[in-house]
C-alpha cells in the first residue's frame, strides 16, 4: 500500500520526502486551473530543474489524446526510467497523470498530491488509475499504486464549493459502505463548516482498510463501487452536455438509485432508504432527467467494470454501513430506480 502522509506544512513536507528519495529528474503534471492556485505552494520544494505540463481543465480531457500529448512531453524532455512524476490536481490529473507514468516506458514512479476533496478521499488512494474512452468513463486504465500520496487540508481553500460538494458525495458513501456511525455523523445542515482534516482521515482510512484486503477488486473492492454504476452512467451521458454534472452530484443520484435498488433486491429499510434519500436530496437538490435519456443512461450501466458477459453487476446495501456486492440487476430494474428518482418531491 502506499504511503499516504496528511500535511499542513505541505511545501515543507514534500520537500523532506524528496529529499529521502533518488530520482534522476521531476516531472509535475497539473491542469490550467491548479497551476494558478496549487502550484506556487509547492514550487519552492522542487528542484530548479523540475519540468512541469498543464493540460486544460476538465473531465473532457481525461482521454487518449491528452495521454499522447504528456508521453510527448515526457519523451521530449529525456524523460527515463528512474524519473519521478508528481500529479497535483484532483481525480482528473491523478487518474490522467497516473495512468500516463505507469505506462511510460513500463512505468516510472509517480507521487499523488491531491487538492480536491473528491481526490483526497477518493481518487488519490488505492492505485487505480485511468481514461475515459468513446463516452465511457475510466474505460481505459491499470491498477498501480503511487510512491506516496501527500493530503494537504489547505488546498480545499481553492475549491469553490459546487468542488466541495462534489467531493462530499463520496464521504457519505464512506459511510454508508462501511460504517453507520460515519454516516450518522456528516452534516446536512451546514455541510461546508466541517473538520474537513478529520473526515479525509476517516474517510481514508476507510477505503484504505477495504483495498488492502482487495488491491484488484476481485471482491470486496467492488463495494467501492455503490452509487457509481448509475452515477458513472448519469456521469457519462451529460458529460459533453449543457447540463454536465460533477462526479459527486452524478454518484449522488447514483446513489439515491441504486439505494431503491438496495430496498428492493437486498432488503435495505424503508426507513433508511428515506434517510439516503432525504440526506443527498438536501444537499443535492433534484436533477431534471429528460425521458429520451433514460434507455441510453441505461445502456451506459452495460459497460460498468464490474459486470461479467451481459449481466450487469451492482453493489448494494444491505442496511446502512454493510454493503454487498455482485447483485445482478435487470435492464428494468434499473430504470425502476431511475423512475423512482424522477418522482421525487
Amino acid at each position: 500500500m502506499e504511503f499516504i502522509l496528511f500535511s499542513s506544512r505541505i511545501s515543507e513536507d514534500l520537500k523532506n520526502y524528496l529529499g529521502q528519495l533518488n530520482y534522476s529528474q521531476i516531472g509535475v503534471i497539473m491542469d490550467s486551473n491548479t497551476s494558478i492556485h496549487c502550484y506556487p505552494s509547492i514550487a519552492e520544494a522542487l528542484p530548479i530543474a523540475a519540468k512541469i505540463y498543464a493540460f486544460p481543465a476538465g473531465e473532457a480531457n481525461k482521454n487518449l489524446e491528452t495521454c499522447s500529448l504528456i508521453w510527448k512531453w515526457m519523451t521530449i524532455e529525456g524523460f527515463d526510467r528512474k524519473s519521478l512524476i508528481i500529479n497535483l490536481g484532483g481525480g482528473v490529473t491523478g487518474d490522467m497523470g497516473g495512468f500516463c507514468a505507469a505506462t511510460y516506458k513500463r512505468g516510472i514512479r509517480f507521487i499523488n498530491i491531491p487538492t480536491s476533496l473528491l481526490s483526497q478521499v477518493d481518487a488519490s488512494v488505492g492505485g487505480k488509475l485511468g481514461i475515459d474512452f468513446h463516452g465511457y468513463k475510466n474505460h481505459i486504465g491499470v491498477f498501480t499504486e503511487p510512491e506516496a500520496v501527500i493530503i494537504s487540508d489547505l488546498f480545499l481553500k481553492t475549491l469553490p464549493e459546487t468542488e466541495l460538494r462534489s467531493g462530499y458525495a463520496e464521504i457519505i458513501k464512506h459511510g454508508l459502505i462501511r460504517n453507520s456511525n460515519y454516516f450518522h455523523c456528516l452534516k446536512v445542515e451546514g455541510w461546508q463548516n466541517q473538520p474537513w482534516r478529520d473526515i479525509i482521515e476517516k474517510s481514508v482510512a476507510i477505503k484504505k482498510e477495504v483495498v488492502e484486503k482487495d488491491p484488484k477488486e476481485s471482491g470486496l473492492r467492488k463495494i467501492l463501487n455503490f452509487g457509481h454504476t448509475v452515477g458513472h452512467a448519469f456521469e457519462s451521458y451529460y458529460l459533453n452536455s449543457s447540463d454536465h454534472l460533477l462526479h459527486g452530484e452524478a454518484i449522488a443520484i447514483g446513489m439515491i438509485c441504486e439505494a431503491y435498488l438496495s430496498h428492493k433486491k437486498l432488503g435495505l429499510s424503508h426507513e433508511e432508504l428515506n434517510e439516503i434519500v432525504q440526506m443527498l436530496k438536501s444537499i443535492y437538490g433534484k436533477f431534471n432527467i429528460q425521458k429520451e435519456a433514460i434507455s441510453s443512461i441505461i445502456e451506459l450501466c452495460s459497460q460498468d467494470k464490474k459486470n461479467e458477459g451481459k449481466t450487469i453487476n451492482f453493489s448494494l446495501l444491505k442496511q446502512i454501513g454493510d454493503c454487498d456486492y455482485n447483485i445482478s440487476v435487470k435492464n428494468e430494474e434499473i430504470e425502476e430506480s431511475i423512475l423512482f428518482y424522477q418522482s421525487l418531491n
